[in-house]
């Protein structure tokens, strides 16, 4: 019998077959120093876009998905897109927030397109968005965090075991976004000094994050059984490669599945969690604004809210009301 693996977290960077599609994202997106997520989302919304207005003039079920090319799309005009927002509402499958991302990728694309020379106007300009509102991250409690990091799985090796427990006490600790975390090198981690170094994360701003003594012990564990490769990242995958960041949200659900939270599995809830517990506990917003990289403390203030509301169900739950 051959060896057995362990669990396979990796996947490839998403490349549309549209070649349309792949030239707006490596002639646009790319220099604008846009994350593979993010490439992935508009070549996604694009392809859907595409497939909806191949679908329409073949005479074929808006609902079937033809594969690329799509040629129609760089001509697309404002009744098209009106023509597949209309279809997006009937089909009742996409809120509206995934409605309005999409739209917004059409204009973005379209941008595209006017300021290199091959349309002169932009047919999602004057797209009407659905108004949505903006919802409460969802947040751990304590409680469900310990019980996180209380989870075996069984058949991972030595290094794939410290591996995940530095991401997760990374996130724990520090709060950072997922491409910030897959996009630390070495030389960005200072286990002695206990702090990290986010060159360029979102909105291109470098920051430096203090992390507990927990987690710089979980990265040196980790760094003691680290490959020797060639490539500078801090979390290394297969083959001479830095570590997606679609491993590290398939690592961070299946710890938070395991754990019984289904709900709001991913990477950002870590982020949503220590700053909502740190507010709870008193944290200035100035602090907070530093910390998760924030323009400004109008974005950080919808923690506030948060630790609110929790102090709310929190009072409904115990108050002894019914006692009396």
């Amino acid at each position: 019998m051959g060896k057995k693996r362990g669990p396979i977290y990796e996947t490839p960077e998403f490349v549309s077959a549209d070649p349309e599609i792949v030239r707006f994202a490596e002639q646009y997106l790319a220099i604008r120093g846009t994350t593979p997520r993010t490439r992935e989302a508009y070549q996604r919304d694009l392809e859907h876009f595409g497939a909806f207005l191949k679908a329409r003039a073949d005479g074929t079920s808006l609902d079937e998905k033809p594969p690329p090319p799509y040629d129609a799309l760089a001509g697309a005009q404002y009744a098209d897109i009106l023509a597949y927002q209309t279809h997006l509402a009937r089909s009742r499958r996409y809120a509206p927030r995934s409605m309005r991302r999409k739209i917004a990728t059409l204009r973005t694309f379209y941008k595209y397109l006017r300021h290199s020379g091959r349309r002169d106007d932009n047919p999602a300009a004057d797209a009407i968005l659905p108004k949505i509102g903006r919802p409460l991250p969802k947040a751990m409690r304590g409680d469900e965090v310990a019980k996180v990091f209380t989870v075996r799985l069984a058949g991972l090796s030595e290094l794939q075991r410290r591996r995940d427990q530095a991401i997760l006490q990374a996130l724990w600790s520090c709060g950072v976004r997922r491409a910030e975390l897959v996009g630390l090198d070495l030389n960005d981690v200072d286990l002695d000094g206990r702090q990290l170094r986010v060159i360029k994360g979102k909105g291109n701003k470098d920051r430096y994050v203090p992390m507990t003594p927990e987690a710089a012990q979980a990265l040196r564990d980790y760094l003691d059984v680290r490959p020797r490769v060639t490539v500078p990242a801090f979390f290394v995958g297969r083959g001479d490669r830095r570590l997606s960041a679609a491993a590290v949200y398939k690592i961070v659900r299946t710890y938070m599945t395991m754990a019984g939270i289904t709900e709001y599995a991913s990477p950002h809830t870590w982020r949503h969690t220590v700053a909502t517990l740190m507010r709870e506990r008193g944290a200035d917003l100035l602090f907070l604004k530093e910390f998760l990289g924030h323009e400004s403390t109008a974005t950080t203030e919808i923690y506030t809210k948060l630790a609110r509301e929790r102090l709310r169900t929190e009072f409904d739950k115990f108050h002894p009301r019914d006692d009396v």
